[in-house]
């Protein structure tokens, strides 16, 4: 413990981020890295718990106290090889993570969490500007070959683990960059992909190969593939967006949120946009129909592109500001959030169901809707929804972007051809050792949990990588996460 009264000495400093009016002229990172002094300042403020319950809010169990007391004493690179030992992406749970060991800080409980999410973020780019970060080689080869189709954060984490076991591992992406929803659907200014391509510079010197723009299942037959490879880790991601069935949904200027985000991407690195019209907000009247964190990605690439007008509307109730009794500490609480996006313009409106659309010239002109409220009908029921007589309204929009979660992985294609088992939402069945229903394939990530956080999927990948190495060799040297 650095200073231990460092939590009574210092307050908690928030995020800063760029002005308003310079990061929309553009779509580069939002939030400013603190200064070394600010994050060693800011690292004074771990007590050091006897009991962490930051331990017990991350899912990757990030030696969260240890490397806070290492920033304080100015120890970097002691650090960085804790970070390094629980945490294959820090640089992208930096920027992404919803930091569910904040909430879980034991300093939280009656004053302003410790700032774990920036602190690592400040000791990974700090790895990175003094060279700390180089290419490990393994020094012994296995003789086994593992394939891993999809690059988001699952297949990633567990490429880079596999490859550290000694294991040839090749990575499979449909898309011409590696990254999956890294790339293609968070928006530059709250990850830009040079941060994506120079882990990928390490992992490709470490002996990881990637190859791109390669739908498996078109490219090769099942038994051509399964044969070249010792074992198989499916981690594409749950990507069959929910739609909002109701009268009008054919209208033109109705779009998923991913297809929207997917193609903004695309056009702010440069490539060429081949699949489908061209998505965008330029003069228009936008609204993003659900209130989460892909929502409020789409608020902020609307504001950017030159939205005339922009509201977000959410089924569910406005939360509260802070905890209530619903939600004590150290759970993760449903409370308000207002990101970047937010904090740029736009209205937001709460408990609004959409009930229809309407159109001119077969082109959405605007969104019919009611007020709604939750009503449990004894302590022990689940909240009901029922509409408020006399509260109809109506909204203008010229475009209109689904943000309302998805449904699970693409059935079609290589998951049917596999004749893999389903769960009963349509994810991949798996064992207790990440398994599917056919021996040697394994899965990963959202494809086998669900529509998560950044945060799991990367632990998705480090277990499953336990369980290929384990299959492989009879055990396994990685760590179980």
């Amino acid at each position: 413990m650095g200073d231990p009264k460092g939590f009574l000495k210092t307050k908690r400093q928030f995020s800063q981020y760029r002005p308003v009016k310079e990061r929309l002229a553009d779509f580069r990172e939002v939030e400013i890295l603190p200064a070394l002094s600010q994050s060693r300042e800011q690292a004074a403020r771990c007590m050091d718990c006897s009991t962490s319950f930051c331990h017990w809010g991350c899912p990757l169990g990030n030696y969260i106290p240890e490397w806070n007391d290492h920033i304080f004493n100015g120890h970097w690179k002691k650090a960085f090889e804790l970070l390094n030992a629980a945490n294959n992406l820090p640089e992208i749970t930096g920027r992404l993570c919803p930091a569910l060991c904040e909430y879980a800080c034991v300093l939280g409980f009656n004053d302003d969490a410790v700032t774990i999410r920036e602190n690592e973020l400040a000791i990974i780019e700090n790895a990175f500007d003094t060279g700390l970060i180089k290419p490990s080689i393994p020094l012994m080869r296995t003789g086994k070959k593992v394939a891993v189709v999809g690059s988001g954060p699952a297949g990633l984490s567990c490429a880079a683990q596999l490859n550290q076991a000694g294991h040839r591992v090749v990575v499979f992406e449909k898309n011409n960059k590696v990254g999956g929803i890294l790339r293609y659907g968070i928006p530059d200014f709250k990850l830009e992909k040079k941060i994506i391509d120079r882990r990928q510079i390490i992992w490709e010197k470490e002996g990881i190969k990637f190859i791109k723009g390669v739908n498996v299942e078109e490219h090769l037959s099942t038994e051509e593939f399964l044969a070249q490879y010792d074992a198989v880790c499916l981690a594409g991601g749950s990507s069959v967006p929910r739609d909002l069935k109701i009268k009008g949904r054919q209208l033109e200027g109705i779009h998923f949120a991913m297809d929207y985000l997917v193609q903004a991407n695309k056009k702010v690195s440069g490539e060429k946009i081949i699949d489908g019209k061209l998505i965008n907000a330029k003069g228009k009247k936008v609204v993003v129909i659900g209130g989460g964190d892909t929502g409020s990605d789409c608020v902020g690439t609307a504001h950017r592109q030159g939205a005339s007008k922009i509201v977000q509307i959410e089924l569910l109730p406005k939360p509260f500001e802070s905890r209530n009794q619903d939600f004590p500490w150290p759970v993760y609480p449903v409370i308000l959030k207002n990101s970047s996006s937010h904090q740029e313009g736009g209205e937001r409106y709460w408990s609004v169901l959409t009930k229809k659309f309407t159109g001119k010239n077969g082109k959405v002109k605007k969104i019919a809707c009611i007020k709604v409220e939750f009503i449990k009908e004894n302590e022990n029921s689940f909240p009901i929804m029922k509409e408020i007589p006399g509260s109809e309204f109506e909204i203008e929009a010229d475009l209109v972007i689904l943000a309302i979660g998805f449904l699970g992985p693409q059935q079609r294609g290589l998951l049917s051809k596999l004749n893999l088992e389903l769960d009963n939402r349509g994810n991949v069945k798996s064992d207790k050792k990440q398994m599917s229903s056919k021996k040697g394939i394994f899965s990963a990530g959202d494809m086998r949990r669900g529509q998560s956080l950044i945060v799991w999927a990367i632990v998705e990948g480090r277990r499953a990588a336990y369980f290929i190495d384990e299959y492989l060799m009879g055990k396994s040297c990685l760590p179980f996460i």
